[in-house]
């Protein structure tokens, strides 16, 4: 785990108080010091800090992979001197930028929310992080129940959520926006450009739009490739293999000790979004596999799950996929095979503290198994679906537009995405009316209906099963409750709805639905794979999810809603992107989508590892704290593995809830040190039962 902190201190004086003289966070890099200090903690390479300075009281550091040239650094520096935060976000890559001017300090966060920040006041001024937890340690933080009940309730509402952490006290800065601080005092600020919200803004021609996805995507891909490459050595072998094991090749063996290969990999799963990476990394000029001038293939990893996919028909086809894009001659493909024994829920007692809940906790060691077989720096898909598609509230927006006729090709797809039985007339028009209703529904109005269901427990429209009308008809709304808000209890319900009613009261002027959603929807996948990126981190190797960029996001916004909402427009932009790239040999079934993986592999593994999970809630501490009753999350996971209709992904998050919280009180220690450090671990007092809440 990697992450940054700092603070500003108050504007009385140069000398920061003693409590922050003596304090250094463990394992810290010092970048700058007092008043205004700043440190690096963790794991970094060498090439992923890099600090440029115009004086003594004037300088930049940039955190992670950023495409941007020392001259252009220097150039955003300026300008962010000036006050325009614009120029340090929009350079290739993904990364965080802090500026110090005199005694202003600005943290600017990404427009997805994969690089949060976070901050909180301390010793008469503010702290900041890119990480939750070590925040918590600094101020000795309480658990904050009420959020987890938001996070349980309504994972994708910002009204339910907030600004708030699982920690009392830690803030987090909204995507989109930049931490401000001058003598101590905070600010946050949007860095986005504002728009209308009384009409659409101008929609680029969809051809441009594509364009500009595209050229998005290569510079993204680029500025990795651009990169130092790297060759973990993990042993302190010098890059030398151990020596011969039986039955194992060096892969093999590299794999078993829990180190990445060297170079640059990519996932290659057969869905248009990996293999998309996969193949423009591969294509670009350079040589995306070498290491001190050997080797110019690149690493493309596949994931057979022969627990539940082996022999159905869908799992072959991506599979075939897969082996007919690894005949590039660039690629090398590795197919990593695995049992029951990488079924989620599988081995949950061990795994790393991660710095928030999320429901990859469940899938961290099966994903784990497909890293390990990676290279240094790998490619994965994450985002391309929540930056492409359009969220089905967006039929809304082109109602609001008077766009009618480009809603019925979405409508007819609908009607025919069920199987032949749903095919019916009615199907049209039930979409539209619901269209037509959020179009017409004020802000307010929206999400005083959701705190109204939440606390009268109306989940009727959130059956699992259900098809892909069901699914979009529930999402045609300004909110809704998640698939685990029908476990949680009456009082866990009613302070949700307290904080949806105070949003609602406070009706502010917002975008329109479909945009706000499909917002809300990114920054909510965003969070989950910033936790996946560390539940299931491999040492010596770093994720890259290029969709998550902000150049890329940006660019992907351009696109027109009446261009979103056509079947199959995910997998056309992105054959339109590698057919600009120069890639247009692509196999038949090429884009096609696979839900039924995913499902089909939690409720296997919910199956197999039913005893273990149902012990988890003999004693859970989500009772204690209020928030469910044992007795009827264990009968409902019971059920479930029996094959009972019930959201997997809403029994999930209770089961990473639980499991984090133990993670967390189990934990020992703090991540300051010096003689003003904290005594006591975050979570003070551990997670007591009440009454109320």
């Amino acid at each position: 785990m990697r992450w940054l902190v700092g603070w500003s201190s108050t504007a009385t004086g140069a000398d920061p108080t003693e409590e922050a003289r003596t304090l250094v966070p463990v394992g810290a890099q010092l970048l700058w010091g007092d008043p205004d200090p700043l440190w690096a903690v963790g794991d970094w390479r060498p090439d992923e800090v890099r600090v440029v300075q115009a004086d003594a009281q004037t300088r930049l550091a940039v955190f992670g992979v950023c495409g941007a040239t020392d001259d252009q650094l220097r150039v955003g520096l300026f300008a962010a001197r000036g006050g325009a935060l614009r120029h340090l976000t929009a350079w290739p890559g993904s990364y965080t930028a802090v500026v110090q001017v005199g005694r202003r300090v600005t943290v600017t966060g990404d427009l997805a929310g994969a690089r949060p920040v976070f901050h909180t006041p301390w010793a008469g001024g503010t702290a900041y992080a890119t990480a939750a937890l070590p925040l918590a340690d600094l101020i000795e933080a309480g658990l904050d129940v009420g959020h987890l009940a938001a996070l349980l309730a309504c994972p994708d509402a910002p009204e339910a959520l907030g600004a708030g952490t699982p920690y009392e006290g830690v803030r987090r800065v909204p995507p989109g926006h930049a931490l401000v601080l001058r003598g101590g005092s905070s600010d946050i600020t949007s860095y986005e450009p504002t728009a209308s919200l009384a009409v659409a803004a101008p929609q680029l021609p969809p051809e441009q739009a594509v364009d500009g996805v595209r050229d998005a995507l290569i510079e993204a891909v680029r500025a990795r490739l651009a990169g130092v490459r790297h060759a973990p050595d993990p042993d302190g072998l010098g890059g030398l293999d151990p020596g011969p094991v039986p039955g194992m090749g060096p892969a093999e063996r590299r794999a078993a000790r829990g180190a990445p290969a060297p170079g640059v990999g990519a996932d290659l799963s057969g869905g248009s979004a990996s293999a998309t990476l996969a193949l423009l990394a591969a294509g670009l000029p350079g040589v995306p596999g070498t290491v001190n001038g050997r080797g110019e293939r690149l690493l493309a990893v596949t994931f057979n799950d022969r627990a539940t996919h082996g022999g159905q028909p869908y799992r072959e086809a991506e599979l075939e996929r897969a082996r007919s894009m690894a005949a590039n001659p660039r690629l090398h493909h590795v197919v990593v095979a695995a049992g029951e024994e990488a079924l989620p829920y599988a081995d949950l007692e061990s795994g790393p503290l991660t710095d928030e809940p999320g429901p990859s906790l469940i899938t961290a060691g099966r994903h784990r198994r497909r890293l390990l077989a990676g290279s240094a720096d790998h490619f994965v898909g994450a985002g391309a679906r929540q930056v492409l598609d359009a969220h089905p509230a967006r039929l809304a927006d082109l109602l609001m537009d008077r766009r009618r006729r480009h809603l019925l090709r979405p409508v007819t797809a609908l009607a025919k995405a069920d199987g032949p039985l749903s095919q019916s007339a009615l199907v049209p028009f039930t979409v539209y009316r619901a269209a037509r209703k959020l179009a017409r529904t004020p802000y307010g109005v929206g999400i005083a209906e959701t705190a109204t269901r939440l606390r009268e427990r109306q989940f009727s429209d959130e059956v699992a099963g259900g098809g892909a009308v069901d699914a979009s008809l529930a999402a045609l709304s300004w909110c809704r409750p998640g698939p685990a808000a029908r476990w949680l209890t009456g009082e866990a319900l009613a302070e949700v709805s307290v904080r949806l009613t105070a949003a609602a009261d406070r009706a502010p002027a917002v975008g329109r639905p479909g945009e706000r959603r499909a917002r809300a929807a990114l920054a909510r996948h965003a969070a989950d794979h910033r936790i996946f990126e560390q539940a299931a981190e491999v040492r010596n190797q770093r994720l890259h999810a290029p969709f998550l960029d902000n150049q890329v996001v940006l660019a992907c916004r351009a696109l027109p809603d009446t261009l979103r909402v056509q079947p199959g427009a995910r997998a056309a932009v992105l054959r339109a992107v590698l057919s600009g790239a120069g890639v247009r040999d692509l196999p038949p079934g090429w884009g096609a989508t696979s839900h039924l993986t995913h499902a089909a592999a939690v409720r296997a593994g919910l199956r197999t590892s039913i005893g273990d999970v149902v012990g988890l809630f003999d004693t859970p501490l989500l009772a204690d704290a209020g928030l469910v009753e044992a007795r009827v999350v264990r009968k409902a996971l019971r059920a479930a593995a029996e094959g009972a209709p019930l959201p997997l992904d809403g029994l999930a998050e209770l089961v990473s809830t639980e499991l984090w919280l133990r993670r967390l009180l189990a934990r020992r220690g703090t991540c300051w040190t010096g003689t003003a450090a904290p005594r006591r671990r975050a979570v003070a007092g551990g997670v007591a039962p009440r009454t109320s809440l």
